[in-house]
């Protein structure tokens, strides 16, 4: 970690990072790569400017030239905490009146070849594509090489997001009781995802009863009666920005013996896909593994969704753990195996860890018991 702050990593991971950029972008037959403030930009410098309309734009060349951040003058402190001065990075920052789409076209040779990241507004890509006098191309090929392998600092920061995840699902029981309003459970819930080392808790979902056949409910006034299965999805951002997010089912009181029996089934596809995964198979046969004991039980149409999603700076990010994603897993790359399972209506249950890929097989960064837990 910097000792300028914790907020990011040594400067070196960052320059290692833009020279990898450079290199993918040879091999595209680009000629630069342009990033917009967000994830992509925090990946290759460390910074979290903003952007709002005016433009902010990192140039990352595929020659080997110095990249260049183009930046607004008011907007410099934006840049106070990335690893941009320690890299050199040239800074070109302009005032109102000044036209910054021509600056970015100054940076690069005529007709140059660019592409752009995902989070990069039409605000800002429309007057891009007019001063070169093309559409830019998606940066996404290039950008999914880049940070779909978690490097060492990478699957640390992720180690420690998902301990300090896991504190807050063995205080769950502090809270969750027959009476109280999944709000109430849901803001004590995130008040503790603080407590325990996150910037903020950025999702709660507190899903009781019918509301838990709703994968992506957050909550409600509903009130939580005795004999609920209650969904408890929670994560957030651990400095330097990567984020948790663990998924375990609750019943308050006794659970009825027939869903107890359902989710016992869910856990042994949790199991089954965690087990399948290592590197040199397919991310589709992992989501395989998770779907096939649910449908062997009877259970498959309850189970609506992909089986995983990639996390890093993103709490989605590649690689989806889906069908009919025939990519391979390597080493270091890191997602969640969260199958689930939905009764509109009635009730919901989902088991989440997120894993990453090890030279033999899987590294779990959550150790909570996976079973249906009572309160």
């Amino acid at each position: 970690m910097s000792v300028e702050s914790e907020s990011r990593f040594e400067a070196g991971v960052y320059g290692k990072r833009l020279e990898r950029a450079a290199e993918l972008l040879r091999a595209a037959h680009l000629d630069a790569l342009l990033i917009s403030p967000g994830p992509d930009l925090r990946y290759l410098i460390g910074s979290r400017a903003q952007s709002f309309e005016r433009l902010t734009c990192l140039v990352v060349p595929a020659g080997g030239a110095m990249p260049s951040v183009i930046i607004p003058t008011m907007e410099l402190a934006g840049l106070a905490g990335s690893a941009a001065g320690e890299l050199g990075l040239e800074l070109l920052d302009w005032t109102d009146g000044v036209d910054p789409y021509r600056i970015v076209k100054s940076t690069l040779n005529a007709g140059a070849r660019v592409a752009v990241d995902d989070a990069m507004p039409a605000l800002h890509l429309l007057p891009i594509a007019d001063v070169f006098n093309a559409l830019p191309v998606s940066a996404t090929p290039v950008l999914r090489q880049l940070r779909m392998r978690k490097d060492e600092s990478e699957i640390e920061a992720l180690r420690r997001a998902g301990a300090a995840i896991d504190r807050v699902h063995a205080r769950v029981g502090e809270w969750l009781r027959a009476g109280r309003t999944e709000a109430e459970v849901a803001a004590d819930i995130a008040a503790a995802i603080v407590e325990e080392g996150h910037t903020v808790a950025e999702f709660v979902i507190v899903g009781s009863g019918p509301n838990g056949a709703i994968p992506h409910h957050r909550d409600s006034d509903r009130r939580i009666e005795s004999g609920d299965v209650v969904v408890v999805d929670i994560g957030g951002p651990v400095e330097p920005g990567y984020h948790s997010d663990s998924t375990r089912t609750y019943v308050v009181g006794e659970p009825d013996a027939e869903i107890a029996e359902h989710i016992a089934v869910l856990e042994r596809a949790q199991a089954a896909a965690v087990a399948a995964v290592r590197p040199g198979v397919t991310a589709e046969s992992v989501d395989a593994a998770a779907r096939n004991v649910l449908a062997q039980a009877g259970l498959g149409d309850a189970f609506i969704h992909r089986t995983g999603h990639g996390i890093g700076l993103s709490v989605h990010e590649e690689p989806y753990i889906v069908g009919g994603n025939d990519i391979v897993l390597e080493t270091g790359m890191a997602f969640s195996i969260e199958p689930g399972i939905y009764f509109p209506g009635a009730w919901g249950a989902r088991i989440e860890d997120i894993v990453v890929v090890t030279e033999d097989g899987c590294e779990s960064f959550n150790q909570r018991p996976h079973g249906l837990t009572a309160v």
